[in-house]
């Protein structure tokens, strides 16, 4: 497609700018660079003021950026806000703003939005509030900027909202800057996830599923009308995969205008020796915890696996990935001793004190019942992965094959037993799976393939289909499964066959294995996809021109 129309200003908004909460932190940062370096100080991101009093660790404020606009917002808006740099590469311009005051608000605003959009704001609950409100003034600000710096229709402005808490911004912009060209990105249907969190199959019985009617049902009713609206309302409506294009265009109503696909920056991989030496630090680590978990040593070279991401027990496979874990278990032929790291973070009191105090004396002295966890449950009893390894018959004995590890903590590098971030650990894995039934992209999987790190994926992943549209084998570097809404003891299988296939492979077989995975890898970096972000742009432009003639 041939670009006409070059962007001049690009504002984005999300909940996680500065403030990591998933995989769309990880989009947004590692784009910025890439984008910043056509737009300059052009771009600027805008995120909710989380932490308020607090250091922010994402952000660093600036006393002079922006500082007469700064007082005009709140001046003109009553609306206070933070101006300065997002600490990741590129350091591109943020705003963070206290929404608070529109509080007081949000039922003048609801009722607003009900008269333009439609949107059934009366049904809401738990956080739609405030990501509204978050979202509500997203759009004051962008329209401040507009204002204060002069724009004109002769500058090419952008706004772009990510997932349905930054609709309302949207709907402001529409409606008070016309000029301003709009962008919706749905990473994730709100209605989608909830059906498969639900446990009702998406997939087989998709094109006879009404979105309207499942929000009923599923009393998600607010989230639901928001981000239809939304996608409807903009200049340009993306998600980030062909799956969830299918399901945006039968629950949501609409076809995505573009698909965008997740890209990353690799410059947070180490290069050449430092690659060497992390590698075996992360290893080093893996095994230190390990013996001491299990009070005796691991074999010589034991094979480390790891799954990752949000504890969603159905929608990210971790429940498939135990279930072939099992099968594997009881294959007679398994040669290699295989460790298990379930890196989830749930409900924790804390690290394992006497865990930690074992690691400190660097020596095999921890005698507990618990060989699993590395922090403190707080209900061991009904957690899901605990009650899939008691089910299961999973006791971490030194003659079993397979040993599983449950690091239920953020590792951040303070986690009090690792003390590495997961970056720091990934590098270390020989394998990673990620047996996904519900996943829009899937960052975890192309993490590890950056790290050249070889993994298991399904095509019920953005990611997966991305890498193959059909089932392939691991020796890709990428093993792609076929997942479907009734076959999740086939997908088990699956895994364990590759993971058996992987066991048995030489020292050379791997190495090509890991070479392959980074190709992989190479093909998803931002210089690749960042076309379609630009043909976005155009698209956007080009309607906001249209609907102003």
């Amino acid at each position: 497609m041939q670009q006409t129309l070059k962007v001049d200003y690009v504002f984005e908004t999300s909940w996680e700018v500065c403030n990591m909460v998933g995989g769309i932190y990880t989009v947004l940062s590692t784009r910025a660079a890439t984008l910043q370096a056509h737009l300059q100080d052009k771009l600027i991101f805008i995120g909710p003021d989380v932490w308020q009093d607090a250091v922010n660790p994402y952000f660093k404020e600036s006393t002079e950026l922006l500082e007469g606009w700064k007082a005009y917002v709140l001046e003109k808006y009553s609306l206070k806000i933070r101006v300065g740099r997002w600490t990741i590469p590129g350091m591109p311009v943020a705003v963070l703003v206290d929404f608070s005051p529109l509080m007081d608000k949000k039922n003048q605003i609801y009722g607003e939005i009900w008269q333009q959009e439609g949107v059934e704001s009366l049904y809401a609950y738990g956080d739609y509030d405030e990501a509204s409100m978050f979202g509500y003034s997203t759009g004051l600000i962008i329209e401040s900027y507009y204002i204060y710096y002069k724009l004109t229709a002769k500058q090419q402005v952008v706004a772009h909202f990510n997932e349905w808490m930054t609709t309302f911004g949207a709907f402001y912009i529409k409606s008070h800057v016309p000029a301003i060209a709009t962008i919706f990105t749905t990473h994730a249907t709100s209605i989608g996830r909830s059906i498969a969190g639900n446990k009702k199959p998406l997939y087989d019985y998709l094109k006879a599923y009404n979105g309207n009617q499942m929000a009923q049902e599923l009393n998600m009713v607010a989230k639901h009308s928001t981000e239809r609206a939304g996608a409807h309302a903009v200049d340009c409506f993306t998600t980030v995969s062909d799956i969830t294009g299918v399901e945006s265009e039968q629950l949501l109503e609409i076809k995505p205008h573009v698909i965008t696909p997740n890209g990353f920056e690799d410059d947070f991989v180490p290069k050449g020796k430092a690659f060497t030496a992390a590698r075996e630090s992360a290893r080093v680590a893996l095994r230190n915890v390990a013996e001491v978990l299990f009070n005796y040593n691991l074999t010589a070279n034991p094979l480390f696996v790891c799954t990752a991401g949000r504890y969603e027990y159905k929608n990210k496979g971790i429940d498939t990935f135990i279930d072939g874990l099992k099968i594997l278990s009881q294959n007679s032929e398994l040669e290699r001793e295989i460790v298990v790291f379930i890196m989830v973070p749930a409900h924790i009191s804390g690290m394992r004190k006497d865990l930690a105090k074992a690691i400190e004396k660097d020596h095999l002295q921890l005698n507990s019942w618990n060989k699993f966890t590395t922090h403190e449950l707080y209900d061991y009893e009904h957690d899901n992965v605990m009650s899939a390894l008691r089910w299961h018959g999973f006791n971490n004995n030194e003659e079993d094959k397979i040993k599983i590890i449950f690091v239920p903590s953020y590792l951040n590098g303070a986690d009090g037993i690792f003390n590495k971030s997961y970056y720091d650990l990934l590098i270390g894995m020989d394998l990673s799976v990620f047996a996904s039934y519900y996943e829009p992209w899937g960052y975890t999987p192309l993490e590890s393939v950056a790290f050249s790190v070889p993994t298991i994926t399904t095509d019920l992943s953005g990611f997966g289909q991305w890498v193959s549209p059909v089932p392939q084998d691991i020796e890709q570097g990428v093993g792609v499964i076929h997942r479907s809404d009734f076959n999740s003891s086939e997908v088990s299988q699956s895994i364990a066959n590759m993971m058996f296939k992987f066991q048995k492979m030489n020292a050379t077989e791997i190495k090509s294995l890991r070479k392959n995975a980074s190709i992989i890898a190479e093909k998803a970096l931002w210089k690749h996809f960042i076309q379609y972000y630009e043909q976005a742009y155009h698209l956007a432009l080009t309607n906001k021109n249209l609907r102003n003639k």
